[in-house]
């Protein structure tokens, strides 16, 4: 089957749907997934986003992003997601999403107008609370908005259950893609732009907190096309999800959980790191002490939250716990580091361009240096749409 569009997008996550909606309404848009629209790991995020308070946060949140990613990120593309923070947050809540609310006796004015009605959550390696949230759901809520605003979109059409399987190339350009349908049908998709926004590597992995169809697809088709990737070997491990013998995803419990003031304790439940450093020296300091106590977890206490907080801000985590049977209100769980985020992936510019002409990448797949060698928390939603939404500008200036 062949089929025809302005541009393709593999992918329906935040990446690739923030990049449909900012693409010209003039544009005939084929996007194709994996699974269900909805099983991607932009639904899975809990956290939150993170977004620039006002100007005097700049220089504190630039350096804790680089310092997070030891030094190794793009200093260039950090300063234009931070300085893209509140555009976002701007087109954001005009697709209807629900941030928490700011409580009415605080007047927010050290922050940014656009932001004084908001409450702020902290999550590790933050110097100070700059993520918005929603519950403990806020990437359900933002990218199920996001979905929705797609959906009402004439120019636009979804297939689901539909797997990217290599690109179209002529004269070393890229012009399409093709695919496997529903059926196992093979489907050629010709596109005059194309974005790759497939997601990460999870998949791959016994234990992640990712789905486990995300297997890194557009890296091996990228890879036998000789197209530029970029720190294979950044990928991050998470340090807390819940400890399960079940197979499949681990369930990951929230960074900002610690930001609110859960500890980490040993086997002996004595706490023995800060909670609130990078993930990587975390992750660490959890194997070290796993390690040392032989076992093949540690705890996490939530005693130092209040239950109205707890219900308020963590509700899913609250729940999933008890159903393992665990209530966070009144005893500890069990967490272990797993797979999360993968930082390197396709090489791309400051606009998200590949090194194959008319060829795009945003997202997880992609690799524009934002997160160096380890993601600060929260910016993984904030970096995927900054930059699908460039990659759609640069496409929009093409006709």
């Amino acid at each position: 089957m062949d089929m025809y569009a302005d541009v393709v997008i593999a992918g329906t996550g935040a990446a690739g749907l923030f990049c449909a909606l900012s693409l010209p309404a003039d544009r005939k848009i084929i996007m194709i997934t994996k699974e269900d629209a909805k099983s991607s790991d932009s639904f899975l995020a809990q956290g939150g986003i993170c977004v620039l308070r006002n100007e005097d946060d700049y220089d504190s949140y630039f350096e804790d992003t680089m310092r997070a990613g030891h030094y190794e990120n793009r200093k260039e593309s950090v300063d234009i997601m931070i300085r893209s923070s509140q555009d976002i947050i701007r087109d954001l809540i005009g697709y209807g999403v629900k941030f928490q609310k700011a409580p009415e006796d605080d007047p927010g004015e050290d922050r940014a107008e656009l932001l004084r009605p908001y409450a702020f959550t902290r999550e590790g390696a933050h110097s100070r609370p700059r993520i918005l949230f929603h519950e403990d759901i806020t990437g359900e809520e933002i990218t199920g908005r996001l979905l929705e605003q797609v959906r009402k979109l004439e120019n636009v059409s979804i297939y689901e259950y539909t797997a990217m399987t290599d690109i179209i190339e002529e004269d070393g350009k890229c012009a399409g893609i093709t695919a496997s349908g529903p059926d196992g049908e093979e489907i050629r998709i010709h596109a005059g732009d194309t974005v790759l926004a497939t997601g990460g590597i999870g998949g791959r992995y016994r234990h992640s907190t990712n789905f486990p169809h995300l297997t890194g697809d557009a890296i091996e088709i990228a890879k036998k096309h000789g197209i530029r990737l970029e720190h294979l070997d950044y990928v991050q491990i998470h340090p807390t999800t819940l400890y399960s013998e079940k197979p499949g995803r681990r369930f990951l419990i929230s960074e900002s959980v610690r930001g609110e003031g859960a500890v980490l304790l040993d086997r002996n439940m004595n706490r023995f790191v800060n909670e609130l450093l990078p993930r990587d020296v975390v992750t660490g300091a959890i194997r070290k002490q796993m390690e040392k106590d032989g076992t093949d977890h540690v705890w996490l206490s939530m005693q130092n939250i209040d239950r109205e907080v707890i219900m308020k801000h963590f509700p899913n985590i609250y729940h999933r716990c008890l159903e393992e049977g665990y209530d966070v209100t009144k005893e500890c769980i069990p967490v272990v580091p797993a797979q999360h985020y993968f930082m390197g992936g396709i090489w791309v510019d400051c606009d998200s361009r590949t090194s194959m002409e008319n060829l795009f990448a945003a997202g997880e797949t992609s690799c524009n240096g934002v997160h160096g060698a380890n993601r600060l928390a929260s910016n993984s939603l904030l970096e995927s749409m900054v930059f699908a939404k460039r990659a759609a500008r640069k496409i929009a200036e093409k006709k």
